[in-house]
């Protein structure tokens, strides 16, 4: 049930003192009856372990809840296959999640039965960072299953509540634990880093869950978009989604096809896949003046070789982006409530847990268009 915090994740002594005691505090209070299911790391790139394991006992500034829906995310595929140190054996993953609330700890403002989502980035509430507005740069922060038990179990503890924000009602839960990371961070990166505005050209490199979403929020928007994959069943569903252009990465070069298409390159370029190749297309593509934003995470270390000299002679921007702080989820759920933007394409397949490990294994190649939501997690 316990997940170990690693030193590297955190940037000075003050912040892992912090984090590691959080991380004690958990140990020290999941000692309850093993009564819940869930899916646990024990050997990395193999399948999950589904075990009955302790129930998480409830924070004092926190909540339980009962999992109503998490969705199965490229990040968790990272930290799955070993490449995020605070993944290891016995972790519990699971970042995109929505859930009721079962019990509430004497400092929470939420009450048993509340419907509740929140940000995978979870704020201390305290630092300059969260009381700016700015949580997700929170470096006291915490994310569930990357440290602290994940939602691919019946139950999850979610400390911190402040960061917690109400589901409304007309909103599903599967489709609410697909916007946990993909369609959040994408919001984020197109209106906080970017500053996208109707009529520009924005670029996306990479159709996953991050894609899609920027896609569908960018054209909301009034931009113009062009998708870029090498999956042309991926590039299909984005043409039938709304996309003005789309280019097959293996017919030639992207960035002077994205140049043709936009007639001198795109305003902004969103990276969603992390990985040197789309990184360069991404920059390369750009015209004078243009944003690129860096979504897609870094694997390994995080060093690439990039085209210094379209940053230097297009005089480019670079944005890095993670995550979207919790006080900016009541705007974006209000959007989606009004039917200002239909998110409903994201959801491509509810399944249960123990069909988890092969939403992972699928990560190792070209995946289907959508996200894949665990919402019965009895089987």
């Amino acid at each position: 049930m316990t997940a170990a915090f690693s030193a590297c994740t955190f940037e000075c002594a003050g912040v892992w003192t912090f984090a590691a005691k959080l991380a004690q505090r958990f140990r020290a209070t999941n000692t309850g009856g093993q009564i819940m299911r869930a899916a646990v790391v024990r050997n990395y790139g193999e399948d999950l372990s589904i075990e009955t394991v302790a129930d998480p006992t409830c924070p004092r500034d926190g909540v339980v809840l009962e999992t109503l829906a998490c969705g199965v995310c490229r990040s968790d595929f990272h930290g799955w296959v070993g490449e995020d140190a605070s993944v290891t054996s016995g972790s519990i993953m699971g970042h995109e999640f929505c859930g009721t609330v079962v019990e509430a700890g004497p400092q929470s403002r939420y009450k048993t039965g509340d419907r509740l989502i929140a940000p995978f980035i979870l704020g201390c509430g305290d630092c300059p960072a969260c009381r700016t507005g700015v949580s997700n740069t929170c470096t006291h922060s915490v994310v569930p299953g990357f440290g602290i038990p994940g939602a691919y179990a019946e139950y999850v503890a979610v400390p911190l509540d402040h960061n917690l924000v109400h589901l409304p009602p007309t909103l599903s839960p599967p489709l609410a634990a697909g916007l946990g990371c993909r369609v959040t961070t994408a919001w984020h990166a197109l209106t906080d880093r970017a500053n996208v505005r109707a009529g520009e050209w924005v670029a996306v490199h990479g159709t996953g869950g991050i894609g899609l979403s920027a896609l569908l929020l960018a054209k909301m928007l009034g931009a113009r978009v062009v998708m870029v994959d090498i999956v042309e069943e991926k590039l299909v569903q984005a043409r039938a989604l709304g996309a003005d252009a789309a280019v097959n990465a293996h017919d030639g070069n992207v960035a002077q096809a994205i140049r043709e298409i936009t007639g001198g390159g795109a305003q902004v370029s969103i990276e969603a896949l992390g990985i040197d190749a789309t990184t360069n297309a991404s920059l390369e593509c750009l015209a004078v003046l243009g944003r690129h934003v860096q979504v897609g995470m870094p694997t390994g270390e995080g060093m690439m070789q990039v085209n210094m000299a379209a940053v230097y002679g297009k005089q480019l921007a670079l944005y890095g982006t993670r995550g979207m702080p919790a006080v900016k989820y009541p705007t974006l759920l209000g959007m989606i409530e009004r039917g200002e933007v239909d998110l409903s394409p994201m959801l491509d397949r509810v399944i249960a847990l123990s069909a988890a490990s092969g939403a992972l294994q699928a990560m190792k190649g070209a995946t289907r268009p959508g996200t894949a939501v665990i919402t019965d997690f009895a089987n």
